[in-house]
């Protein structure tokens, strides 16, 4: 069972706006965009993004709702060679300064997106400038969520970062190349709780087959959330152990 991660979405107030950010301060170009009576979506990455990367789907609800942001799911992360002089040039292009180089130990930084969606900036010696690297989501439960990664998905650990007071564990396939986008799962030793608010939408993972697939996930215990026959047999949709929302689409 092989399930790179394709895509993570996240929910937009203004179109128009978060389109020109992405594609002005992170070079991003449109891929794709499916256009419904009541939303938007739009997929995105940089041009010479690799077969294995990740998209970012921005969706556009056309009622002009506003979201929470919540705090069940903390960021994504790109890519850079040098993470002081990508922090530095987002903000000579006009992004709001927001967690310098320096702040952070100068091994990553963070900047926000016009929505205030967090994005972190992190060194790299692979992949396409700006691609993603990860996306980080905040778990109850360590071994819980370790657990429902490797028995539902099959992912592996690789990395890990234990500290003081928290511990972040890094899950995708083990076929999967250093280019695809991974998991964060973050641990926070005080046992706090988190509400998922719906700024954030879901991270998506491909299947060959998606009855199959749904069918393996139904046998290892996985939720039975949205089954390919409510989507109309083109995804599916099941939850992670703290209610993540997971998307199940086809390769082909």
């Amino acid at each position: 069972m092989s399930a790179p991660l394709d895509h993570v979405m996240m929910r937009v107030e203004d179109l128009d706006e978060s389109l020109s950010w992405y594609k002005t301060h992170l070079d991003y170009e449109e891929k794709s965009r499916w256009e419904a009576d009541t939303f938007t979506n739009v997929f995105l990455g940089p041009t010479d993004i690799h077969d294995e990367g990740a998209l970012l789907e921005l969706t556009y609800n056309h009622d002009g709702r506003t979201y929470e942001m919540g705090d069940a799911w903390g960021h994504i992360a790109v890519r850079v060679a040098d993470v002081y002089d990508a922090y530095d040039e987002l903000v000579d292009g006009g992004v709001e300064e927001y967690r310098d180089p320096d702040s952070c130990g100068g091994s990553y930084a963070f900047v926000t997106d016009p929505d205030g969606h967090e994005i972190e900036i992190v060194e790299r010696d692979y992949g396409t400038r700006w691609s993603l690297d990860h996306t980080m989501i905040r778990v109850e439960d360590a071994d819980e969520a370790i657990g429902w990664f490797t028995r539902k998905l099959e992912y592996e650990h690789t990395g890990r970062w234990e500290s003081d007071t928290f511990a972040n564990y890094f899950m995708k396939p083990a076929d999967a190349a250093d280019e695809g986008m991974a998991v964060e799962l973050t641990y926070n030793y005080d046992g706090r709780s988190y509400e998922m608010g719906d700024a954030w939408g879901h991270l998506a993972v491909e299947a060959a087959d998606l009855q199959e697939f749904w069918d393996t996930l139904m046998e290892r215990g996985a939720a039975e959330y949205r089954d390919p026959e409510s989507c109309d047999m083109r995804y599916a949709f099941t939850t992670d152990q703290d209610g993540h929302e997971l998307e199940i689409v086809t390769s082909d």
